[in-house]
């Protein structure tokens, strides 16, 4: 199970989680013990320069496909993967790029967080709407323009003015971003991909 997911291969790990509930294995258990075992050595591997991007995009694109069987499952069975927090994730109004969002909320899932993934260009009435709607710990909010990182000020003020400061936290992300607009604007994390993503969010609700 976790070799699929370190080559990358979406067919043969959909076929492994098909054959593991045929074989009466318990799907939380095929997640945490198989395929999560994958996804977190090619996140070591990323992070130590070992593996490059496409490596983490095929990993990730393998691991929505062994879930999308194991969810039916799950459902059947009445049971649950553990949630480490609910995550709202979106590219901020004005700005249309997708795949380092798309990314980290692909890998943000396979770690074990409830992720809604709002698009592109959204507006931050609705990311706050969304993060209320679920009860949401964590916003993520990507920018790949100078021109829309300030809408990333926006929604932390946003966040502040409706009263959620103190139970929603805001991540930041995107090629113009830094530590330092992080802390500029009062966001509570940062990274520059999205394996760091998952750490910081696990900081954040101290589950690491």
């Amino acid at each position: 199970m976790a070799q699929s997911i370190i080559d990358g291969e979406d067919e043969l790990a959909a076929e492994l989680a098909q054959q593991s509930i045929q074989l009466g294995i318990d799907p939380v258990e095929a997640i945490n013990k198989g395929f999560v075992v994958g996804v977190n050595h090619v996140g070591d591997e990323f992070s130590c320069g070992n593996a490059f991007l496409p490596e983490l995009v095929m990993a990730g694109e393998a691991m929505k496909a062994a879930i999308a069987v194991l969810e039916p499952e799950f459902n059947r069975r009445g049971t649950k993967r553990e949630v480490l927090g609910r995550i709202v994730i979106a590219t901020v109004e004005g700005d249309i790029h997708d795949i380092g969002k798309t990314l980290v909320g692909t890998m943000m899932s396979a770690a074990g967080f409830e992720v809604y993934d709002l698009g592109v260009d959204v507006p931050i009435s609705e990311i706050i709407q969304k993060a209320r709607e679920v009860d949401a710990d964590l916003i993520g909010v990507s920018a790949l323009l100078t021109t829309t990182m300030v809408k990333q000020r926006d929604v932390v003020e946003a966040v502040d003015d409706i009263g959620l400061a103190g139970r929603v936290q805001v991540m930041v992300g995107g090629a113009p971003v830094t530590r330092s607009w992080m802390e500029e604007i009062g966001a509570a994390g940062y990274s520059e991909d999205a394996i760091g993503a998952i750490a910081v969010a696990k900081d954040l609700l101290g589950k690491n």
